[in-house]
């Protein structure tokens, strides 16, 4: 309890420990550094007195509909997919116009990364980590382009559309046919290259 106690007095400077015995001012020069600890000590409760602030009368809940806009989380099994269908021969339309002017002629890459690759360029000094080469789901992609693309205009694509460009882009990679359909049921069984590559953290429960 002593030492508690004369730590909060040193914090606040009703006790100064002379740091430095040579210099007369040291006591004042740590009554001072006292202060200034005592008041960087205030900050984070004046953060939390703001954020409790905001449970009385400030704001307002998040609407069902607000929430469901922002709950698409899609699983790699599949869980989330929206209702919807797409093949690549639609989706190359929709790359035309919507995603070719970043990622490049048929997914090659522009001024973003590009799409198409293999898990043999994994290997060696300079790897190449992209949809073809290394992402272990095909629903990732579908998530990944329904809450972030186009990058200019995110969340204007439909349905339809977001399943028709991951065709795709899948179909660039050799993974699905042109006219193979992609919607809830078809999307999740499709089988990356590089499913294999990714080991399944032990400590968690499926």
């Amino acid at each position: 309890m002593r030492k508690l106690e004369a730590r909060r007095r040193r914090a606040t400077g009703e006790l100064s420990v002379n740091c430095c015995p040579g210099r007369k001012d040291s006591g004042e020069q740590n009554r001072r550094m006292g202060r200034r600890i005592a008041l960087w000590a205030a900050v984070p409760a004046l953060a939390a007195g703001i954020v409790s602030a905001q449970q009385y009368g400030l704001g307002r809940s998040a609407g069902t509909d607000e929430i469901a806009a922002w709950d698409i989380t899609i699983g790699p099994q599949g869980k989330g997919l929206p209702h919807g269908a797409g093949a690549a021969r639609e989706g190359a339309q929709v790359y035309e116009v919507r995603c070719k002017e970043c990622h490049g002629e048929a997914g090659a890459g522009g001024d973003q990364v590009g799409f198409v690759g293999k898990p043999e360029q994994l290997v060696g000094e300079k790897t190449v980590r992209n949809v073809g080469s290394f992402w272990p789901y095909a629903t990732t992609l579908f998530d990944y382009t329904r809450r972030a693309m186009p990058f200019d205009r995110p969340g204007t694509l439909t349905d339809d559309q977001i399943y028709a460009v991951t065709a795709y882009i899948l179909y660039l990679n050799g993974i699905v046919g042109e006219d193979e359909t992609m919607d809830a049921e078809t999307l999740p069984q499709v089988k990356m290259p590089n499913r294999g590559g990714f080991i399944r953290d032990p400590r968690r429960k499926p």
